[in-house]
């Protein structure tokens, strides 16, 4: 009996994984999406990136910093729309965010239940603490980092967490041994020294993962990371040398936060 128990939970167990496959699939190739945006799957691997995360469609999601692009928004905001919650923090008054806010404004359907929370650091809070089930942040930590402020990053992050909840981290990754401060203004970040940082708030690290990896990125350029794509700061000359590279090599971590500390 108790072995027939068990094979009736595995189908199940299998399929609901794959439905949340499918449906994060069906928001990625989404009509709504920019062909800009969609141009950048290639480099961002948004469906492994997710998967790897374990983002559900019944969680709340906090997702830092989308920018003007709002480029994951767009599809984690159909993804949680109907059983969830997505909560955006964005930096009081950036300009950069007024694209953004137009377009949630042009598709309520989609974008409608967005929650918006706007932050004025260096005083900032993320949320009401233990209120999140996913905090995710996509090359996001370097600029707390380039400030000094990694420490009160990652406590704000913990604190919004609900215990067992899961904080994301994609960032760009600097050339092995490199110490923080040589790279500190470079826009890459040492993989040691970001785990070394959200362990000592307290978090778990619990799987990294090489699907945001490029082993192109030589990572010496005159201006940093933001002479790769998408920014492409350097020289028009060199352009094309850096668009063949193509986007940063990032780590990508999923940590927790521990159930009793």
């Amino acid at each position: 009996m108790l072995a027939l128990v068990f094979t009736s939970i595995a189908p199940a167990m299998a399929a609901t994984e794959k439905t949340v496959q499918q449906q994060l699939q069906e928001n990625i190739n989404g009509s709504w999406r920019t062909e800009k945006n969609r141009a950048r799957d290639a480099y961002r691997h948004p469906l492994q990136t997710l998967t790897f995360f374990g983002v559900k469609p019944d969680a709340h999601i906090v997702e830092l910093f989308p920018s003007g692009s709002a480029w994951y928004t767009e599809i984690l905001a159909p993804f949680v729309r109907d059983k969830g919650k997505l909560t955006i923090i964005n930096v009081k008054g950036n300009p950069e965010d007024s694209g953004q806010k137009e377009k949630f404004a042009a598709d309520p359907t989609r974008y409608g239940k967005i929650n918006i929370l706007e932050v004025a650091p260096p005083n900032f809070s993320f949320g009401e603490p233990n209120s999140a089930d996913f905090f995710l942040t996509f090359r996001n930590v370097h600029n707390f980092a380039m400030k000094d402020a990694q420490a009160q990053f990652f406590a704000e992050a913990y604190k919004v967490l609900k215990p067992g909840g899961i904080l994301g981290i994609e960032d760009h990754r600097a050339a092995p041994g490199k110490s923080f401060e040589e790279v500190k203004n470079s826009g890459y970040q040492p993989e040691a020294f970001v785990i070394a940082e959200a362990e000592r708030a307290g978090f778990r690290l619990e799987a990294r993962s090489e699907i945001n990896s490029n082993p192109k990125d030589t990572k010496d350029y005159p201006k940093g990371v933001w002479s790769l794509p998408p920014s492409l700061e350097a020289d028009e000359k060199d352009k094309a040398k850096y668009i063949a590279i193509g986007e940063s090599d990032r780590f990508t971590l999923r940590f927790v936060k521990p159930k009793t500390k």
